[in-house]
Formats: C-alpha cells, sequence, structure tokens
C-alpha cells in the first residue's frame, strides 16, 4: 500500500464514520474499486482508532465529566449510599453505555456448523471479491434513516409546540435514555459492527428516534456508545500487528490513522449541524442512490464473473 493510498482510505474513514453513510461499506467498497487488498483488519481497524482519537477529543469534556461521576458511582456502591431513583444524568448515562455495549458479547457467538464466530463474519464479508452484501447494507441504512426522520416529526408533532420548525423538531422528545433504549440500540450497533455497509452512527441514532429520543441525545449516545466498541476492537486487532503491518507499512498506517482523525474530527462538526438543522434526509437520499447503484454493480460482476473497475476476475 502506497502512502497516497492510505491517505484516501484515511478520508473515507473520516469522512464516513460519523456521518451515518457507514465507513466499513465505503471503505469496502473503495478497495474493492481500487483494487486494494489487504491482509486481515488490521488497517480498517487502525483508520477506526484514528477516528477515535476525533469523537474523544470533540467529547473530552462529556468523557471527563463521566470517569469522574464512574469514581464517584463506585464509592456509593461501596458505602451503600446508590440509590437508581436519585441518579443525576451524568450516572444514568453511564448505566445506559454499560447496558448498550452488552450485547456486543453477541459477536463472539459461534456461528453453527462452521468454525467462526460471528465477529469473524463482518471480516469474512468485507474482503470478499464482492459488493452485493454492501449495496444491499446501504439500502438498509436508508431504510432505516428514513424511519428515524419519520419517527422524529412524529415525535415533534405531538411536542410542545415553539420556535422554529426545525428547531422544533431538533428538541423534541426524551433527552433521557430507558433500559430499553439501549438494549435496542446496543443490538442495532451490534448488527452494523457484522454487516459493512450498515452505518453504526446512522443506524443507532435512527433507532434512537424511533424511540422517541431526541436527536442531540441519541447523537450524542451513538458517539459516545461508539468509543469503547472501537478502542476494543483495536486491541484485539493488536494480535495482527506484526504480519499485517509489515505487509502495510509503518508509513502508510500512521498516514491512514493521521488523516481518519484530522477529517473525522470535520464530519463530527458537520453531523452535529446537521441534526440541529434538521437535514439528515440528506444522507437517507445518498444511501438510498449509492446503495442502489452499488446493488446493481454487483449485480452484473456476480453475472460476468468479472471486476468492473480493475477487470480482474472475481
Amino acid at each position: 500500500m502506497t502512502i497516497f493510498d492510505a491517505v484516501l482510505q484515511g478520508v473515507i474513514q473520516g469522512a464516513t464514520e460519523f456521518l451515518p453513510v457507514s465507513s466499513s461499506g465505503h471503505l469496502s467498497i473503495s478497495q474493492h474499486m481500487f483494487g486494494i487488498e489487504l491482509p486481515g483488519i488490521l488497517f480498517d481497524v487502525m483508520l477506526h482508532l484514528g477516528t477515535l482519537i476525533a469523537v474523544v477529543f470533540v467529547y473530552r469534556k462529556l468523557i471527563w465529566r463521566l470517569i469522574k461521576e464512574f469514581f464517584s458511582l463506585l464509592g456509593d456502591l461501596f458505602t451503600g449510599k446508590f440509590q437508581w431513583g436519585e441518579m443525576n444524568a451524568d450516572r444514568r448515562l453511564i448505566f445506559m453505555l454499560v447496558i448498550g455495549l452488552l450485547p456486543l458479547f453477541l459477536l463472539f457467538l459461534p456461528i453453527p456448523g462452521t468454525d467462526m464466530k460471528v465477529k469473524d463474519l463482518s471480516e469474512r464479508l468485507a474482503s470478499d471479491s464482492g459488493i452485493l452484501v454492501e449495496g444491499l447494507a446501504l439500502l438498509a441504512t436508508s431504510l432505516l434513516l428514513f424511519l428515524g426522520i419519520w419517527a422524529g416529526k412524529r415525535t415533534a408533532a405531538s411536542g410542545p409546540a415553539s420556535g422554529r420548525h426545525w428547531a422544533k423538531e431538533a428538541s423534541a422528545g426524551r433527552s433521557q435514555l430507558t433500559v430499553g433504549d439501549a438494549v435496542i440500540i446496543g443490538i442495532t450497533q451490534c448488527l452494523a459492527a457484522v454487516f459493512p455497509g450498515l452505518s453504526r452512527s446512522g443506524s443507532t441514532m435512527s433507532v434512537g428516534l424511533m424511540r422517541g429520543v431526541t436527536q442531540q441525545a441519541a447523537l450524542d449516545y451513538s458517539f459516545v456508545l461508539g468509543i469503547p466498541s472501537i478502542a476494543a476492537a483495536a486491541l484485539l486487532s493488536l494480535k495482527d500487528v506484526g504480519e499485517a503491518g509489515e505487509a502495510i507499512g509503518a508509513l502508510p498506517l500512521l498516514a491512514g490513522v493521521a488523516t481518519a482523525a484530522a477529517v473525522g474530527f470535520l464530519a463530527i462538526q458537520l453531523l452535529r449541524w446537521i441534526v440541529t438543522t434538521n437535514k439528515l434526509s440528506i444522507f437517507a437520499v445518498y444511501t438510498l442512490l449509492a446503495g442502489l447503484a452499488v446493488t446493481a454493480i454487483a449485480i452484473i460482476e456476480q453475472t460476468r464473473g468479472v471486476n468492473l473497475f480493475t477487470g480482474l476476475p472475481l
């Protein structure tokens, strides 16, 4: 891999990790288009690590509050002062994050009849020769975004009417998540981790909107929930550093991570603005069109048995 290839992949990762269009899907599609073959998923995970740096920087104040509140929670638990009904917002968020992360253990379940775990299916789907799964998953992302937008408008219509129309919609709904919200969003994140093309941020935020959560609360929860899962994936990939890292090269790896972090920071700011101005429909339409195009190309390639972009056999 050249440094140019790594920077290009970093731009794609940084721009699509936080925008609700699926970074894994776009990375897989771009690698298919440019004929980039990588050993394992180390490079993809390291790019995710770059975007993790970006989200930690943007949410550093909230993360620091949660860290302090976590130790305060431990103190209350050991001294018997903890009361579920009297939790503040930060403490409640800690519990919702823990509950939302529990479904990720489903990724370690074995798939009957194979020697794979569920998490291995993600690598298998992302590294296959075709892009049909990515196309179908993009269509699923579009459907979830449209459903989330529709649910947000319904919540706004049933809430108090004040201010401009987009402001009403952005502030409508619950600002705090329930246990049910966290479980369903966590399961959605688990599915997004398996299927390249199913946007993690887009699907989890849409499910939050369908549960009646505000757009801002759903967005913040989706971002913060992704921090432990991305960090865990990066740690698990360390076993591949030797062989895969040598094949990729140190400079391309560092260039990709740095680019993903910088572009990811800009993408977070863009998405936060988009949420406050209620323009999520842009991404719903984009993923619909992209999904249709990728699915059509994938079907043609399967019929001809050749990659339309590189001319290589599938």
